[in-house]
């Protein structure tokens, strides 16, 4: 694979002081080794193939982390790859917290973006969860008042369907969740996900 230009867009993440400047440095020299673009998203340094995201840079307080978008579909034959949270299907993370161990994964971290690559190419997709959505009363009750909310919200992809199933959930009271779905009910007739701006 060609090594891919680094993006100077890019150049002031990679000098602001952290706690891994080092690590997301020589990380990122790994990343366009193997020909990926860059550019900047959700505020952090993402990589792409042919216009579509592979793996994404994140820093946390404990580790940094690089995210496949797809990790989930990885074979994961080294067992490195950690699951980013009880509500996330798809994506996967290699974590970090030295240079060290960042220079010993680089040729696990190669092989890994390359089969992710392949895996784009190949339009692979992790299928959707077959169980029901289990939505709260609140907002089905919203749906009986608004027909074009609940075409709204069933127009939204299933990963955003869920989201919003979450975050509702999520309130114990009864008040809380309904403050939940009028405040998110503008973002659900535009298409938009919870997270999306």
């Amino acid at each position: 694979m060609a090594v891919t230009k680094k993006n100077p867009e890019l150049d002031h993440y990679f000098k602001e002081p952290n706690d891994w400047l080092k690590e997301a440095k020589k990380l990122r020299n790994i990343i366009l080794d193997c020909g990926l673009s860059e550019e900047l998203k959700w505020r952090q340094p993402c990589y792409s193939h042919d216009d579509k995201n592979i793996v994404i840079i994140q820093s946390f307080k404990k580790y940094l982390a690089l995210m496949f978008f797809k990790g989930s579909l990885l074979k994961d034959s080294k067992q490195v790859l950690h699951d980013i949270g009880a509500n996330s299907r798809v994506g996967r993370q290699l974590r970090f917290t030295s240079e060290t161990e960042v220079e010993k994964l680089k040729p696990v971290i190669k092989s890994y973006i390359k089969e992710a690559i392949k895996i784009s190419e190949a339009g692979l997709k992790v299928a959707p969860p077959s169980e029901q959505l289990d939505l709260p009363e609140e907002l089905l009750n919203a749906f009986k008042k608004d027909k074009a909310f609940k075409k709204a919200f069933e127009g939204l992809t299933p990963g955003r369907q869920r989201g919003y199933q979450i975050h509702f959930s999520s309130a114990k009271q009864v008040k809380t969740r309904e403050a939940r779905i009028e405040k998110c009910k503008p973002q659900i007739l535009k298409g938009k996900g919870l997270q999306d701006r």
